[in-house]
């Protein structure tokens, strides 16, 4: 299967586990939960999408159905466990997706490559330190105008509890801050809001101006 990339971020190899965890947090309505992670992203037919921290595929296989035979979809995680599930899902859905292992922090693409980067429910699992330098990358790998839609877990007020809190209380992100992660990154952010289930936050950063040349910075 390979060996895992080193990334000092968390990684859940578990690939089995972590779709069935994921079937009893939905209710086995998985399918239609990721619809509604997409949906601020407003894919269109024949766009060109990278999935940041893919895990299993699910995602990419929603992405992949949206964009349709001239679109393209490519996932990347740093679990080749998660990787194998991925394609494994692909070719019994008759998807062409894309998966490989590789880290958030530095992604193995050339820049200007897509049309769209997803970044959902994976932030929180990188330091701090780490962050920024992965939405960075997200950018670089940007077309002109593309857009990253980055969606995870933010701090809400009032008290947390049962499964999904226990599981998800640690890696919480001021939606401040996931706001100002993307602006840093030399991206505008053109939308945010709740996703509506949870407390999901979505953010759309558009790659709309060039980055400064590092002597002018």
């Amino acid at each position: 299967m390979g060996d895992a990339p080193h990334t000092p971020g968390m990684v859940i190899h578990h690939a089995a586990g972590y779709d069935f965890l994921v079937r009893v947090l939905t209710l086995g309505r998985e399918r239609a939960f990721r619809e509604r992670l997409l949906a601020p992203a407003r894919l269109e037919s024949g766009e060109s999408v990278l999935d940041v921290g893919c895990g299993t595929g699910s995602l990419a296989l929603v992405a992949r159905r949206i964009v349709g035979p001239r679109g393209e979809v490519h996932g990347v995680d740093p679990s080749p466990e998660m990787i194998a599930r991925a394609s494994d899902k692909a070719r019994k859905a008759r998807l062409v997706i894309q998966f490989k292992t590789g880290v958030a922090e530095s992604l193995n693409y050339p820049d200007g490559r897509f049309d769209v980067v997803l970044s959902t429910v994976m932030l929180h699992h990188l330091p701090k330190t780490i962050r920024q330098q992965a939405v960075r990358e997200m950018r670089r790998v940007l077309k002109p105008n593309g857009r990253l839609v980055a969606v995870d877990f933010v701090r809400s007020p009032g008290p947390h509890r049962g499964l999904r809190a226990h599981f998800h209380r640690h890696g919480r992100i001021d939606p401040r801050d996931l706001e100002a992660l993307i602006k840093n990154a030399g991206l505008d952010v053109v939308e945010s809001a709740p996703v509506g289930k949870w407390d999901l936050q979505y953010v759309i950063g558009r790659h709309a101006r060039p980055e400064p040349r590092r002597n002018d910075v």
